[in-house]
């Protein structure tokens, strides 16, 4: 048990050295056995699922209808410059639980966990949600077959219906549990505790079964498009958020749920066999490619069906049944299946990684972070986290959730945007095998404020004209004065330059564009009469902080001035050898 000593400063605000951080990567014993072409598989894996085969029919029936396409050039180009960012820190870092790792690095201890909270909306919330939706494309291809299974088994406990007076959803409890999404969340938990390379194997397959009929939908649905569907591309504004420029923001808010699938690549850092090469190569690649089926599918879908009409479970099924080809709705059925089921797999397999990074902390129990002998997989942590994303699964609906995890999304974005700019401040001296584009350099604090009030003013700008927000003077009111003291406390300090650049800054700028609607949606419907989503979002940070003072708090490692916990007893070599356990992982 190595010790340190206490970092200085606020208990709350403690941080992890990048020293600390960099030998802690190099003796976890985690196998090392993902190659490039696995972690782009393993990002478009996830990125190609809801947002395919669900999100983007709602995103275009309800907010903006055939500019949905435009919706994901800004989503695109906010993962773009986020990923990036992570590409450069995962080459400088390759540990598990990058966004939680690097908060702690740059803000934190309590930064650090609401960062791990906020990744625990992103992925293990996530993964019951697509969940749901996969549970609906199973009953569907059985229904095909003859098989009915009956809704008691195929429902959520608590469901959202709209509310009888008055607009937004109310929850009512039902006599079913939804078994069939909870015995797929078990399934893809059962394959990941055998281990990531057989995971990966399962998952390979997969993506190519899905990417080959979203391509051959894509090719035959061109014949079958209707311009006059595209008229007007931005429908006029029906008030809030449903079309025109809020609602094109707006379903760029929505849409980035599923682009989390480059990230959850972050998360396997600790398990590539070069993590300074194949992270960059496995988050840019697999953005790359899913931002372009994306942008097709949605124009094919749009083109086939009046975008009003896509605000269905299915929306690709139902622009193949107005392509009357019966035969290709099983296929497409298939692959939504096989999409969903991947995205599963990620999520699944992101969340017990960052479980495992926080555990070696000491901020969640050590069974998080036990591995197994032979598998070398976090197995303990893995099965329960399964169990209870499939509760979940099984209890609550789709609905409203996706919003809370692509909040998730755009925080852990813009904190990973900041942890660049951060360290390249503090440890110029860094070894960074990738840096982002387009230059950056030192400027005095003074310099850096007033660019920070000029892109505030910008997002103010966003909401004012874009959105058409209404409390964007008084936010101007408090930007000014903020930024007023802010600029007379750097002159008076004199303290040190700090490290600018425009990628990093875009990323935080996009960051807060996907992030901003959903916030200002949240409190609107809070403040008009559906209090549901801020409830969720303010019960599920209350719980995150009761965590954390209970046991985090008390159990922290960096605290107590100890290294990261170890994983394994260490295994003597006979007993390695005859459980399986490789002594050298990172050759």
């Amino acid at each position: 048990m190595a010790v340190t000593g206490r970092p200085p400063g606020h208990r709350l605000l403690i941080k992890k050295s990048i020293d600390q951080v960099q030998r802690e990567a190099s003796t976890g014993h985690l196998k090392r056995s993902l190659g490039p072409i696995n972690l782009v598989l393993l990002g478009i894996g996830c990125i190609i699922g809801a947002g395919i085969y669900v999100i983007t029919g709602t995103a275009a029936a309800n907010f903006a209808g055939p500019a949905v396409m435009l919706s994901f050039i800004i989503a695109g180009m906010a993962c773009a410059f986020a990923g990036l960012c992570y590409a450069e820190l995962a080459s400088t870092m390759p540990v598990a639980g990058l966004a939680y790792t690097y908060s702690y690095t740059t803000l934190g201890e309590i930064f650090a966990w609401t960062m791990g909270w906020l990744l625990v909306l992103e992925y293990g919330v996530a993964a019951a949600t697509v969940a749901a939706g996969w549970s609906g494309n199973v009953v569907s291809l059985l229904a095909d077959f003859g098989v009915a299974l009956p809704a008691t088994l195929t429902t959520s406990y608590v469901n959202a219906v709209p509310a009888v007076t008055g607009s937004g959803f109310t929850f009512v409890t039902g006599a079913g549990f939804n078994v069939v999404a909870a015995v797929g969340i078990l399934a893809v938990t059962a394959l990941l505790v055998l281990g990531v390379s057989e995971s990966a194997k399962v998952n390979n397959v997969i993506v190519f079964i899905k990417v080959g009929i979203l391509l051959l939908f894509i090719g035959m649905g061109v014949a079958y498009v209707n311009v006059e569907n595209w008229q007007p591309l931005i429908p006029p504004n029906e008030g809030g958020f449903q079309y025109g420029i809020p609602g094109v923001f707006r379903a760029a808010s929505v849409i980035f749920f599923a682009y989390v699938g480059f990230e959850a690549v972050s998360t396997a850092a600790a398990e590539a066999k070069n993590p300074a090469r194949d992270i960059p190569i496995g988050i840019l690649g697999s953005l790359v490619v899913c931002t372009i089926i994306y942008m097709a599918t949605a124009a094919v879908l749009t083109g086939v069906v009046p975008f009003r009409e896509l605000g269905v479970a299915a929306p690709i099924a139902l622009a193949v049944d107005r392509m009357e080809m019966p035969w290709f709705s099983l296929l497409i059925k298939v692959g939504t299946i096989a999409g969903l089921t991947s995205v599963m797999l990620i999520l699944t397999y992101g969340q017990s990684r960052i479980f495992y990074a926080i555990a070696r902390d000491g901020l969640l129990p050590r069974v998080f972070s036990l591995l197994h002998s032979k598998f070398r997989t976090p197995w303990a942590g893995t099965l329960i986290l399964g169990v209870g994303i499939a509760v979940l699964a099984s209890m609550l609906p789709i609905g409203i959730l996706g919003d809370l995890v692509s909040l998730g999304t755009a925080s852990a974005f813009g904190i990973v945007s900041l942890s660049v700019m951060y360290l390249r401040t503090a440890r110029s001296d860094l070894v960074r095998p990738f840096r982002v584009p387009l230059g950056g350099g030192l400027v005095s604090q003074p310099v850096a404020i007033l660019v920070g009030t000029v892109m505030a003013f910008m997002g103010l700008g966003f909401f004012r004209f874009l959105l058409e927000s209404t409390w964007t003077d008084v936010g101007a009111v408090i930007v000014a004065v903020a930024a007023a003291v802010l600029l007379v406390l750097a002159i008076l300090r004199k303290g040190p330059p700090v490290w600018l650049g425009f990628v990093p800054l875009a990323g935080v700028f996009f960051a807060f564009v996907m992030a901003g609607p959903l916030i200002e949606d949240v409190v609107v419907k809070a403040a008009t009469g559906d209090p549901l989503p801020a409830w969720l979002l303010t019960g599920y940070f209350t719980l995150g902080a009761a965590i954390y003072v209970v046991y985090g708090f008390w159990n922290s490692r960096l605290a107590k001035g100890l290294q990261a916990i170890e994983d394994t007893p260490g295994l003597s070599p006979l007993e390695a050898q005859r459980h399986g356990v490789d002594q050298n992982p990172d050759i």
